[in-house]
């Protein structure tokens, strides 16, 4: 397995400048710059209120963008739906998974997106994708494709829901606080899986609060403050200490803000 953190040799796929976002009088996001790399883990931090939703949902086409520009495998592109970010590879894993429990595996990977042979659903086409996708991200936690999602864990349905979102050719997998509520041994399968996935060559957006789980798996972190990047650094180049202090304070040392700036947003 690659060495998260080491030097930026990933491919740029998706490109963010200058990107702002108001809700009524409200300025969410200022200026946002964010560049994703292909077989690279992007860890997006930040405190509640910091951003991080509305700048994944600008990504995803739920908000559209005031101003700034978009750029996907190095052309300028118009996110203004879901379908339009899907269509590009773009796809996104939230918190709530939105995993129908009384459908087995296959059902849910390939829901709202079923193959058809004629008038019928292509069955065995979809069971050998899910398959084929599964083996591909080296999941072994999951006995067959036909289980049904109820019956599935915590971190079984988590990566239900991530093979899910690269079975679609994807190129940018955006991943929602992915090990909230897991105990130890399943955030251990769900990080092993976040890596698998960019080691397979996606770019991945890892949401998360837990330092502990950014550190492991990321190779980039992005610091949300308050609306504004307030750095964007490779993760063996910071500690654990100045990217709490970024989040908090939007600034650590000589990293991250301009005093100035960060103060304008106490």
């Amino acid at each position: 397995m690659a060495d998260p953190g080491t030097a930026g040799t990933g491919e740029p796929v998706l490109r963010l400048t200058g990107l702002n976002k108001s809700f009524g009088p409200v300025h969410v996001l200022h200026d946002v710059d964010l560049t994703l790399r292909l077989g690279e883990v992007t860890a997006l931090v930040g405190d509640n209120g910091a951003g991080k939703s509305t700048l994944i949902k600008c990504i995803a086409g739920i908000h559209p963008i005031d101003s700034g520009t978009i750029e996907f495998d190095g052309r300028q592109v118009q996110i203004g739906s879901p379908r339009d970010a899907a269509a590009l590879g773009i796809e996104v894993v939230y918190q709530d998974l939105a995993l129908a429990d009384n459908l087995d595996i296959v059902q849910n990977m390939f829901l709202g997106r079923e193959r058809r042979r004629g008038l019928v659903l292509d069955e065995d086409s979809m069971e050998e994708a899910a398959r084929e996708t599964l083996a591909r991200l080296s999941v072994r936690t999951v006995k067959s494709v036909r289980q049904q999602v109820a019956s599935l864990s915590g971190g079984q349905r988590q990566t239900v829901a991530i093979a899910k979102a690269a079975l679609w050719e994807s190129k940018v997998v955006i991943l929602d606080e992915p090990t909230a509520a897991l105990g130890v041994a399943q955030t251990r399968q769900v990080l092993d899986l976040v890596r698998r996935l960019a080691d397979t060559g996606h770019a991945v957006v890892l949401i998360s609060h837990n330092m502990n789980d950014v550190f492991e798996v990321a190779d980039e972190i992005t610091a949300l403050y308050l609306g504004r990047v307030a750095a964007q650094v490779r993760r063996t180049d910071v500690t654990h200490g100045q990217v709490v202090e970024l989040i908090t304070a939007g600034r650590s040392g000589d990293l991250g803000l301009a005093p100035a700036t960060a103060a304008e947003n106490i």
